[in-house]
């Protein structure tokens, strides 16, 4: 990640967490997301709200959205969530939005594998992760899928991760 070059580790965990917050004020779902060389591309499905006709309109319809997230906006994103949070003003871990809570997760997953480069999609509340890994004899690709049981039993262990020193537990999902 660009934003994180020379620094000792990149930190995917709040980078996502910021994005996810953001997702989940927005009302994105079914989200994707890849990294780009300036930031990260964001693709989901929201909710349009009906304008001023009748009942059915007022319903609103899913359509596809485009995100670009730059460099310079995730900086903000965080800088923002760390003032939030300093000032009391941030929600409870269980009171966060899922997006928060699951890319947070996962965040921290992808800290432990520490890739080159992410990409992942989600669907229904699992998620298939690519990670770009660094390789004797060069890069490669790894995959690795997490279940919607997996990600809910991540976000429980979330807070007593946290208090714990050292690495953390490999998190559940299936290599392939």
């Amino acid at each position: 990640m660009r934003i994180y070059e020379g620094s000792p580790r990149q930190d995917f965990e709040e980078v996502l967490r910021s994005i996810g917050a953001f997702l989940d004020q927005r009302g994105m779902q079914e989200v994707l997301l890849a990294e780009a060389p300036d930031g990260f591309i964001v693709q989901g499905l929201v909710v349009e709200t009906g304008g001023s006709g009748g009942w059915s309109e007022s319903m609103g319809g899913r359509h596809k959205e485009t995100l670009t997230f730059l460099d310079d906006d995730i900086a903000r994103f965080m800088e923002e969530a760390l003032a939030r949070r300093a000032a009391g003003q941030a929600a409870t871990w269980a009171g966060s939005g899922y997006y928060e809570r699951a890319f947070r997760v996962i965040g921290r997953y992808m800290d432990e594998q520490k890739p080159r480069d992410i990409f992942f999609f989600e669907q229904d509340g699992a998620f298939v992760v690519r990670l770009l890994l660094g390789a004797p004899g060069g890069a490669k690709h790894a995959l690795v899928e997490f279940t919607r049981d997996d990600i809910e039993a991540m976000i429980d262990q979330g807070p007593s991760l946290r208090q714990v020193e050292g690495p953390s537990p490999t998190a559940p999902g299936t290599a392939r």
